[in-house]
């Protein structure tokens, strides 16, 4: 009896270990299919242009040139100046459009709000029609003077009903009894949301954080819109306005038969791929560990 027991033990742990290693190896590849784009990018980005018309995207590095970057970095005060604009709309446009997000997902999630299925509808509809680009610039420029003004690029993004969905549902599992035991004590709702919601939200706060400074950082559209200083350009519009212009003065020297110095434009997208993504990259690591944490560990004995 004992004999079969200890087989029927070493069969499992057999099948546990070939399960596992299935696991990795599949995690693993399909790992390796996310980051490979990435490090094509990386290579084209240091291949150059005369060789990456003939032989494609390499896998390996058979020939280096840095001419792509010193292309995008000639002017360094500019490219300066717009990291600096990125940089301070992303953390100001993050942090407000976190706690907005928080505040409303946690006043729809209360279940003695009367109306949170009211505005939750309000919300949702908003969704799935708008007034129109015309309108809304119209509405932007004339009347609320987003002209070359920082509001104008932080504004549009500050509230996204997707994210505020997402803090809703997060806090429909927070117990109640956490409210209710703090409101006996005295509490008023702003005293518990700060300090008792926002600390049991870490996971969702790293996640909105995540989801505004990745929309913060890639957004171009507003300031094309709004913003005709050279001087308050976002990082993603500047390269884009520069790319455009090497675009155009290639397709111009080309119809005019004008002789112009070779502008490796595939090397240079790759470039201003790692330029702008670079820092959005390595912020990832500090945030991803706590997609995977609970949601009130600690929080309530029962």
């Amino acid at each position: 009896m004992a004999k079969s027991k200890i087989r029927n033990s070493r069969r499992m742990s057999k099948d546990l270990l070939a399960v596992n290693v299935l696991a990795y190896i599949l995690v693993g590849l399909f790992a390796l299919i996310c980051v490979i784009p990435f490090y094509l990018i990386l290579v084209a980005s240091f291949t150059p242009e005369s060789s990456l018309i003939r032989n494609g995207y390499p896998i390996l590095p058979k020939e280096f040139s840095i001419q792509s970057y010193l292309l995008c970095l000639k002017n360094p005060v500019s490219i300066l100046k717009a990291y600096g604009t990125t940089i301070g709309v992303t953390f100001t446009g993050t942090a407000l459009s976190v706690f907005i997000a928080t505040m409303t997902g946690y006043v729809l999630s209360r279940k003695d709000f009367p109306w949170r299925n009211k505005f939750s509808f309000f919300f949702f509809f908003t969704t799935l029609f708008n007034g129109g680009l015309v309108p809304w610039y119209m509405l932007c420029v004339r009347y609320l003077h987003f002209k070359n003004s920082y509001i104008g690029i932080l504004l549009p993004l500050m509230f996204s009903v997707w994210n505020m969905i997402i803090a809703k549902s997060f806090m429909n599992g927070i117990p109640s009894a956490i409210s209710e035991s703090a409101k006996i004590d005295g509490a008023n709702d702003l005293v518990i949301f700060i300090r008792l919601i926002l600390p049991l939200s870490k996971p969702l706060i790293a996640t909105l954080c995540l989801f505004s400074a990745l929309a913060y950082w890639n957004d171009w559209y507003d300031c094309m819109l709004y913003i005709t200083d050279d001087n308050m350009f976002t990082l993603q519009y500047y390269l884009q306005r520069m790319l455009g212009s090497a675009e155009a003065m290639r397709i111009v020297a080309e119809k005019s038969g004008i002789a112009l110095p070779s502008v490796p434009l595939e090397s240079m997208k790759m470039a201003m791929t790692i330029i702008a993504t670079g820092p959005i990259v390595a912020l990832y690591p500090f945030v991803q560990r706590y997609f995977v944490k609970g949601l009130t560990i600690g929080a309530v004995k029962g």
